[in-house]
């Protein structure tokens, strides 16, 4: 650089001269003056420089011959920073990307704090929770690749058959055992389990009414005859589907870690337990206890209401939703049980001297609960003024504290629904005629983009913390 160069520079910052900026080709005056307001940033340090050198360290390249000072970075932002430039504050837009926008003014030299108050909430609460704001879209990606993911598996296990022997044939029983919907088979051997298992469920229902109930000589509850057949029926055919299931799966070893499979299980598993019991105890009557077992074992009956999720989309949508909701389900816990001991708490000392009912804390435990559900039972209902503002306010609070995590566990229930039902479509469109011709139908244009999207939002993250920060730092000292 010339010394005449330097020298007009050094003019610059005393007097009301124009410096030429181009930032990405979008070229723009500027008057010294106004950069000198903030001589901290990038811009203001540059009119502080008296060589070449020094001034290559604050821009990409310099002409001076122009006056020009050359920045290679993105132009679509420029604009807010020469409108901090004259006015002071910064301002935020709603579409721009938040890090985007927050690299961009670190590399300016500009603190966040000159965000202005209508941009600024707004600002942090999108920088610190991205993750809530879309969650639609997110959700959205998220179903594309977790079901891709799953029909890949589901594409792996039924290759695995062309390597086995009748291996075409136990696929098409395979598919039909396994994929309710999948054919006519299928669908007929669907409506059949369906048929099994409420007819089990119904029979033990009745089984307990009185006009149904056989005493034996002894005064011991027998069942009754008809009710035994329909049971022994039920454990046949459930014994039957899970062995026909076992025979035709196309990985033994991985069998029963499938949740479906443990289901089916359990649902048999007490018949044959409580068969063994009762030949123990008919064998050796010391161990007449054992008797009791058996009852227990005879009431877990009622889990066989669990095999229908294998034929409902909307049950293991269910059944992922509590899966991956604890967080949302932990926190209502917390919740309540906060609320139930503040109330029980209160309500225990208004009403201990007049009200039995709430005479101690367990028994306003009880009370609180039932009124932070809005159940309402009325069996303990407080009878002073006070108690009833307490309960009052006990119930408005159970309210808001069951209405508020709601909204994030009805997402995930849509999401997981619309990922089973995209999982469904994608299988029965598969055709195994003649061998594997066919691979299931997926977007994979979505899946790569969404698998990249994470990538760089992950890469993101491990940098996001750094330069605010530091210009924060900066700042302070």
């Amino acid at each position: 650089m010339t010394g005449q160069s330097l020298r007009a520079l050094s003019e610059a910052n005393f007097e009301d001269n124009e410096i030429s900026i181009n930032v990405g080709g979008f070229k723009k005056k500027m008057r010294s003056n106004t950069l000198l307001r903030f001589p901290e940033t990038r811009l203001g340090k540059l009119l502080s420089c008296h060589s070449k050198e020094s001034i290559l360290e604050l821009c990409d390249d310099y002409d001076d011959t122009k006056n020009e000072f050359y920045f290679d970075r993105n132009p679509e932002l420029f604009p807010y920073v020469l409108h901090f430039y004259n006015t002071g504050k910064l301002h935020v837009m709603g579409e721009l990307c938040v890090f985007s926008f927050s690299q961009e003014i670190e590399y300016w030299g500009i603190n966040e704090f000159f965000i202005d108050s209508c941009c600024s909430y707004s600002y942090h609460g999108r920088k610190m929770e991205p993750d809530q704001e879309k969650w639609e879209e997110q959700s959205d990606q998220e179903s594309t690749t977790s079901s891709f993911d799953e029909i890949l598996a589901f594409y792996n296990d039924a290759s695995k058959f062309d390597k086995q022997p009748f291996g075409n044939i136990r696929r098409q029983l395979w598919l039909a055992l396994d994929n309710p919907g999948y054919s006519v088979l299928s669908r007929i051997f669907s409506v059949l389990s369906i048929v099994v298992v409420l007819g089990s469920i119904v029979t033990m229902c009745l089984n307990s009414l009185p006009d149904f109930q056989i005493v034996d000589s002894n005064g011991n509850p027998e069942e009754d005859p008809r009710f035994e057949i329909v049971e022994h029926f039920g454990i046949a055919w459930f014994t039957f589907e899970l062995v026909a299931r076992f025979a035709v799966a196309p990985d033994f070893l991985k069998f029963f870690k499938h949740a479906l499979n443990l289901i089916d299980l359990m649902s048999i598993l007490p018949f044959y337990i409580t068969l063994i019991v009762n030949l123990v105890v008919e064998s050796s009557p010391t161990l007449a206890n054992l008797g009791r077992v058996a009852q227990v074992l005879r009431l877990m009956r009622i889990f066989r209401i669990l095999k229908l999720a294998r034929h409902s989309t909307g049950l293991r949508s269910l059944g992922a939703t509590l899966k991956y909701s604890y967080r949302e389900v932990g926190l209502l816990l917390l919740y309540l049980s906060v609320g139930i001991s503040i109330f029980s708490v209160v309500a225990y000392t208004i009403e201990k001297e007049e009200n039995e009912g709430l005479a101690t804390i367990p028994a306003c435990w009880w009370w609180a609960t039932v009124s932070m559900t809005t159940v309402g039972y009325g069996d303990v209902v407080p009878g002073s003024t006070a108690g009833k503002l307490t309960a009052s306010a006990c119930i408005l609070a159970g309210i808001l504290v069951v209405v508020l995590p709601i909204t994030l566990i009805f997402n995930k229930f849509s999401h997981f629904y619309r990922r089973q039902k995209q999982l469904e479509s994608a299988m029965r469109s598969c055709d195994f005629g003649d061998g594997m011709k066919e691979v299931p139908s997926v977007n994979l244009r979505d899946y790569y983009a969404y698998k990249v999207k994470s990538l760089m939002a992950s890469l993101t993250n491990m940098s996001r913390s750094t330069p605010s920060e530091l210009s924060l730092n900066d700042s302070l000292h």
